[in-house]
């Protein structure tokens, strides 16, 4: 009865819209309650769906449909300001009974994804959901379903077959998104190949997008992903299956001119009218950073157990710290030299010490709701091959001479070398589910760098630079020049390799490590071919490494103060930045950092603008830094100005 009156209210009063812009916001519902009644938290009421259509009216939105969207990709037309697509998942009875209606009294277009084994069965029968079984009657009817297509006013899109589920993604048995996971066999212990990977996914595509064509009479040209969960090989696969719109569960505003990966603000929680404006009016609004970095060396044990008993220790720590990120080491470097000798993932070129990232990077994400970089050397791999190393000019001027630097590093101007790492980055991004990507401090190249016959190849071909690098040092602002050279080298092949896991992964951000002195030292950028407007451009954050002591700072909080000061001179440079403090002092062979001085650098880099801090390394073993005396300056718990 309630919602006869408000739909009889609300005939008289339905729009249509005129046109001007072309960016959009998509919302994504579930499923439509009369009193809300769902352990997933994804349902609406029935009485706030309702409140929602009326405000969006009121607020001026102008709901387009699937059409709309081709017409402006395609310079036909321009959408309206305010332009809004609805989309519903998984084809619940409520769609039939209580939105199709809401839909019709409002003339708005909505898009409706379906999976396709859970309508295959029959009446009266259970199909799998999520992990657990509900009966068929959950979901509509082909008939209704019929009715639904016919309307006028909704979109068929596939949400895929038999891909709403999860997969076994590792020798543990994390159960992680079919769709995006290479499924492990623990009879055979292998991974699933890539060839057999996209066999799985065309086959699942086009047998949803066969039934949806043979039961409705269209194939759909909409695809839908499970969880939100997709990377470039399904954009390919699903592309050629007929589908050229994809629907992902991204935070942002859609765009026309690209409507490959559309994104959608999930509604969740049932939210009140107010939450629900807010939400769609701030979907785009980045929480503050706040950081642990975490040492996977120190989770790995030999012994499965204590293994196991380690991992739980560090997702509580996390848990209790309520931070949203963590920097996550996917190398092994037990000889404490800062190169690494194995990595923690299957890969081509390293022996693994144990498949153990995507594990904890699971864990974390699922159990202490953080997002995981993962931290990556650029450089710093032993390969066992130095020919692909990095040399120096000798102080002296007498030749090549070992590099300076304290790793040993691979030259970035060598082809194979850039190969064999961009190798490392995809294996990377095939086998664990990551938010982003750190990118290690060995990323570095200094003033008498680099004078392997590769670098050597690298200048000769530089045609505004002496091809003698005794010549180049002579002269500031030849230096200068080259120094500028060598950091965008090293940036560009860090957008190489990132692209390399984004084949897998395609929202990754990144991150990548900055000397303070390259920041406060007006040489500095020189000595290290860093730069922090470089990085600010290039990266999502630069990740500074606010540490005094190790920078033997007189007066470390002075010098914190300074350092902040200086960042803030560039646009977007607090934003952009995270500060990394030192938890230990390495200079005093790792002395801890005191707590109460920790939490006290953490209050003075708010104080100052700097919302975006965390520290190196975490002892989650040893609770330090203490997590009592951290947590009031450092948890977004108690952020004043987290929304």
């Amino acid at each position: 009865m309630l919602l006869r009156i408000w739909i009889t209210l609300i005939l008289s009063l339905a729009l249509v819209v005129p046109a001007v812009g072309g960016d959009f916001r998509v919302l994504c519902y579930h499923d439509v309650q009369d009193v809300v009644d769902d352990p997933d938290g994804m349902a609406v009421s029935t009485d706030h769906l309702i409140a929602q259509f009326v405000w969006l009216r009121e607020q001026g939105y102008r709901v387009v449909s699937v059409d709309d969207l081709i017409a402006a990709h395609e310079g036909r037309r321009t959408l309206p300001e305010k332009a809004l697509l609805l989309t519903f998942d998984d084809g619940y009875q409520s769609f039939y009974t209580r939105v199709l209606p809401l839909l019709k009294a409002f003339h708005y277009p909505a898009v409706l994804a379906l999976v396709g084994n859970w309508l295959s069965a029959e009446p009266g029968e259970m199909v799998e959901y999520g992990n657990r079984p509900v009966p068929r009657e959950k979901f509509m009817s082909w008939e209704q379903l019929r009715e639904v297509a016919n309307s006028g006013l909704v979109e068929i899109a596939s949400h895929s077959f038999n891909l709403h589920h999860g997969e076994v993604a590792n020798p543990q048995g994390n159960q992680e998104p079919a769709l995006t996971t290479f499924m492990y066999a623990p009879a055979s212990r292998t991974y699933e190949t890539e060839e057999d990977y996209l066999e799985r996914l065309r086959g699942d595509l086009q047998a949803n997008s066969h039934l949806l064509a043979s039961r409705l009479g269209k194939t759909p040209r909409v695809m839908v992903w499970p969880y939100g969960r997709y990377n470039r090989l399904a954009m390919t696969v699903a592309q050629q299956t007929g589908m050229s719109l994809a629907f992902t569960l991204d935070a942002g505003v859609g765009h026309s001119e690209d409507l490959t990966a559309i994104p959608r603000t999930v509604l969740t929680q049932d939210p009140a009218l107010a939450d629900f404006a807010w939400q769609l009016r701030h979907s785009d609004i980045a929480d503050a950073q706040r950081v642990v970095h975490v040492d996977l060396d120190y989770v790995y044990d030999p012994d499965p157990v204590q293994q196991e008993a380690n991992l739980g220790r560090l997702l509580d720590r996390i848990q209790a710290l309520h931070v949203n990120l963590v920097f996550l080491q996917a190398f092994a470097d037990p000889d404490g030299d800062g190169v690494a000798d194995m990595l923690y993932y299957p890969n081509r070129h390293l022996p693994m010490r144990a498949d153990l990232f995507n594990r904890v990077s699971w864990q974390l994400k699922t159990r202490a709701h953080v997002r995981v970089y993962a931290w990556m050397p650029v450089l710093a791999f032993d390969l066992g091959r130095d020919d692909l190393l990095v040399q120096a000019l000798s102080p002296e001027g007498r030749g090549a001479a070992e590099a300076l630097w304290p790793y040993k590093r691979l030259s970035p101007f060598s082809p194979e070398a850039r190969r064999l790492v961009e190798d490392l980055y995809e294996d990377l991004g095939r086998h664990a589910d990551v938010d982003g990507l750190l990118f290690h401090d060995d990323a570095v190249l200094s003033d008498y760098e680099d004078l392997s016959p590769h670098g050597q190849a690298w200048l000769d071909r530089m045609k505004d630079l002496p091809h003698n690098l005794d010549e180049i040092r002579r002269t500031a602002e030849l230096r200068k020049r080259w120094s500028d050279r060598k950091s965008k080298a090293l940036v560009d092949f860090t957008r190489q390799l990132a692209d390399a896991v984004r084949t897998y992964r395609p929202t990754l951000k990144t991150a990548r490590n900055l000397y303070a002195q390259a920041i406060l030292d007006p040489e500095g950028e020189e000595w290290l071919a860093q730069s922090l407007s470089l990085f600010l451009e290039n990266y999502d954050f630069a990740a500074i490494m606010a540490m005094p002591y190790m920078e033997n700072a007189r007066r470390p909080e002075r010098w914190l103060e300074t350092l902040v000061c200086e960042v803030s001179k560039q646009p977007g440079g607090l934003s952009r930045s995270i500060f990394e403090l030192q938890s230990v002092d390495w200079n005093t062979g790792g002395t801890p950092v005191d707590s109460d001085v920790l939490a006290r650098q953490m209050r003075l880099l708010q104080s100052h603008g700097a919302a975006n801090f965390g520290y190196y390394p975490d002892d989650f073993v040893g609770d330090h830094p203490l997590s009592r005396k951290i947590h009031e300056a450092f948890s977004l718990q108690t952020y004043p100005f987290r929304p």
